[in-house]
């Protein structure tokens, strides 16, 4: 009967932990890919755009993507959220796709993980400092994540 239990309590606990791991997304700007991983394993890998200057954000406004260890802070859901890209073609309803993941940074307000108008742009440096996917992946992504989810943005 010890054995028994002793068993029990080990293959309770086992399962729990294997698929409890906390969801972390890496965000890799040079390969322009987010990646989520559950432990050391990769569940999921979408190719990305990012800000449309390279290296670490240094002020608002500068077009660079932040480098660091976020965390989701508010998930929004944007589809009727309207953005001027400040490109002469005015503002364009739904250029935030169906979600805007807001990513706590500490220093930098309005930077996320969000969806998009223009498919085009994915695999290239077209945003203002946020990390843009394809509305599907987007979707994907965020029934994984939940507020608080680790988000590490490397060069």
């Amino acid at each position: 009967m010890k054995h028994l239990i002793a068993l029990l309590i080990v293959f309770a606990g086992f399962p729990l932990a294997a698929q409890e791991k906390e969801l972390r997304l890496v965000v890799s700007k040079s390969e322009f890919t987010i990646t989520a991983f559950r432990g050391d394993s990769a569940v999921a890998r979408y190719p990305i755009a990012v800000g449309k200057n390279p290296g670490d954000k240094q002020r608002r406004g500068d077009n660079r993507t932040p480098v660091g260890e976020f965390r989701v802070s508010r998930i929004h859901k944007s589809d009727s959220w309207v953005h001027d890209f400040g490109d002469g073609n005015g503002p364009i309803a739904g250029a935030y796709g169906p979600w805007f993941l807001r990513l706590d940074t500490g220093r930098w307000t309005g930077i996320g993980i969000h969806g998009t108008h223009d498919p085009a742009s994915i695999g290239t440096m077209a945003t203002e400092g946020c990390i843009r996917l394809l509305n599907g992946d987007l979707e994907e992504l965020k029934a994984m994540v939940a507020v608080g989810t680790r988000v590490l943005i490397v060069r």
